[in-house]
């Protein structure tokens, strides 16, 4: 483990103003949020507040918030986010070593919306191969060394084959020291043994197992009967 709990303070903030509307940000707030294993996955609807989440994290520890490692924080126009900057860590002892060298912060942060211009930025070149490849490049050449690596939604490029090579290279990362922190969609993701998962939404944040998500069972339900759900949409 890297970081073991993480939390912000505001002296005062206005509820209805973004981000401290979130319900998961004011939860963190109020009590912080704290990780018990290698791998946690945030779920939750569009608009929870978990990119919103995990952009803070990535950016407390030292990472670009724009996407990227923490070679090039800021390379990007972005400023400092008012969550971000606010964020802080408790750590474990390999955590503290890095928290208490700005040179010893290893990590990446992968965000979807981003990755390509992160990755060509880093010298992986996604424009030579398919979206999808370039994440994968990404996991191959900056998935490596113990750190902390956050991904907003990786699943949004990868095929169903590429998901399953994406837990392949976090087991193998975890296995070696790392620590990963992902939102995602995706119940086979979220299906890798041992993860954590937070679910986010009106409720603030609380812990689930896999079977208890309500993405996995609405995909299950699905997958059985699209038509269960196709009619309410379709003409």
């Amino acid at each position: 483990m890297i970081i073991e709990r993480a939390y912000a303070h505001v002296d005062s903030y206005e509820d209805d103003q973004w981000p401290w509307s979130v319900p998961c940000v004011r939860g963190l707030l109020a009590d912080g949020l704290r990780f018990t294993a290698p791998v946690t996955f945030l779920v939750g609807e569009n608009g929870s507040g978990k990119s919103t989440l995990v952009e803070a994290l990535a950016e407390g520890f030292g990472l670009d918030p724009w996407g990227g490692s923490h070679d090039w924080r800021y390379a990007s126009p972005r400023p400092a986010s008012v969550l971000g900057e606010r964020i802080r860590f408790d750590a474990a002892p390999r955590g503290r070593r890095m928290l208490g060298s700005w040179s010893a912060r290893k990590g990446f942060f992968l965000r979807a919306e981003t990755a390509v211009h992160a990755l060509d930025r880093e010298g992986l070149a996604p424009h030579s191969v398919s979206h999808g490849e370039g994440f994968l490049a990404a996991f191959r050449g900056k998935f490596l060394q113990p750190g902390l690596y956050v991904m907003d939604e990786p699943e949004a490029a990868l095929s169903f084959s590429s998901c399953l090579e994406l837990l392949g290279h976090v087991d193998h990362l975890v296995k070696t020291g790392g620590q990963v922190i992902c939102a995602t969609h995706s119940p086979l993701l979220t299906a890798l043994p041992g993860a954590d998962i937070l679910e986010v939404g009106d409720h603030g944040i609380h812990r689930v197992a896999w079977h208890e998500l309500a993405l996995v069972d609405h995909w299950r339900r699905y997958l059985t009967d699209p038509q269960a759900y196709l009619r309410h949409v379709l003409d």
